[in-house]
């Protein structure tokens, strides 16, 4: 996790987007210093990491389905000690519409437009967030996006020769979520997002909460199980796009989340995703075996690359954390366990149950859901 400390160099204006930056950090900006990690040897398929102190309490679990191939970048974790402000956030290339080369490592790996648009666009939100965070200025989407262009801008464009509809240059889905704690015991901020990966609340009363509603046609979050619907909105270089947004105010503690579909779009009812969470959880004396028991448990089920970002604010220690969703965790368990049909029932009892289960899970799971809205593109 980045520990931005102290003040940057000369501050930037609203609108005007910093040059790419070196490979050293900003005067007075710390290099990310995560707490100890289990990360393969090799060229990783996977890297999970947790970090922990009093008040603010971090994970990040990233994983290739195919290793060496995967188009989600690692996530992005982010704090300002002075400011007390953060950035989760999680980027998950489109490899559909830009399954086309788009880069060539200096050993000779092809990258797709996928793979580059999903760390370009984490790129230009780090530096947002550094320009945002000590300039004051609003952190809003349009100055989000304004980052964006300007990092399209400089990435040298390999253009595809198979044209269509669905063609992007440097597709990627973007979900973040933007916060600063308050001296009052509140945090305040917004969840912003572009495609189908999503932003969360996770309480320890009503559970699963999704900030973020996808861009695609369906949002009935059972149905997109079922269906794959194109999206209707990504970032990408060559077509408009827009950042929405979603405000919100939590008293703390809470914990907020970003993910990618491959966490929750392989599961059989929105609520096993909140299992996956707090089963984990249980198990878990650290923020760093919390990780690693995710990582393996989503390698378990899904069927894509998958990354996750969480913090959980306002919480003593890791056991203070653990013991508050206690609860919860025993009835979401049961929940998610109470009439389960097996691999041997048939098909119209499996949906009978998923629609019953998502019947009782929804009205929590959708109370922060934002209104549908018109598309800015």
């Amino acid at each position: 996790m980045s520990q931005y400390e102290g003040e940057a160099g000369p501050a930037l204006g609203n609108g005007v987007v910093p040059p790419l930056p070196s490979a050293a950090p900003p005067a007075g900006f710390a290099m990310p210093q995560p707490a100890p990690a289990t990360r393969n040897t090799k060229p990783p398929p996977w890297t999970t990491w947790g970090y922990g102190t009093q008040g603010v309490h971090a994970i990040s679990v990233w994983t290739e389905r195919v290793p060496g191939r995967g188009e989600d970048a690692e996530p992005l974790v982010a704090f300002h000690l002075r400011t007390r402000k953060g950035l989760i956030g999680v980027f998950d290339g489109s490899g559909g519409s830009g399954s086309s080369p788009a880069w060539q490592a200096p050993d000779g790996t092809q990258r797709t437009g996928a793979w580059v648009g999903s760390r370009v666009a984490r790129l230009a939100m780090d530096c947002w967030f550094q320009a945002t965070t000590e300039t004051g200025d609003p952190a809003d989407p349009d100055y989000l996006k304004n980052h964006l262009d300007f990092f399209h801008e400089q990435v040298p464009q390999r253009r595809s020769k198979i044209a269509g509809r669905m063609r992007r240059q440097l597709p990627t889905t973007l979900a973040a979520v933007e916060y600063h704690l308050t001296p009052d015991l509140v945090v305040e901020g917004r969840a912003l997002w572009a495609g189908d990966s999503r932003a969360y609340l996770l309480d320890p009363e009503s559970g699963l909460q999704v900030l973020t509603r996808d861009h695609t046609e369906e949002s009935d979050a059972l149905e997109l199980l079922r269906s794959d619907p194109p999206m209707t909105n990504v970032v990408c270089a060559d077509r408009d796009f827009f950042v929405d947004e979603h405000p919100f105010e939590f008293a703390l503690p809470c914990v907020l989340m970003a993910a990618t579909d491959g966490f929750f779009g392989y599961v059989h009812t929105p609520a096993d995703f909140e299992n996956t969470l707090l089963s984990t959880l249980r198990r878990a004396g650290s923020e760093a075996e919390w990780a690693d028991l995710i990582r393996a448990e989503v390698e378990s089920y899904t069927a894509d690359d998958a990354s996750l970002c969480l913090v959980a604010l306002g919480y003593k220690d890791f056991e203070h954390l653990r013991s508050r969703f206690g609860a919860r965790q025993e009835f979401i368990a049961d929940f998610c366990r109470k009439g389960r049909p097996t691999g041997a029932d048939p098909a119209h009892t499996v949906r009978t149950w998923q629609d019953a289960t998502w019947h009782d899970y929804r009205p929590g799971y959708e109370a922060y859901l934002p209104a549908p809205g018109e598309e800015q593109a």
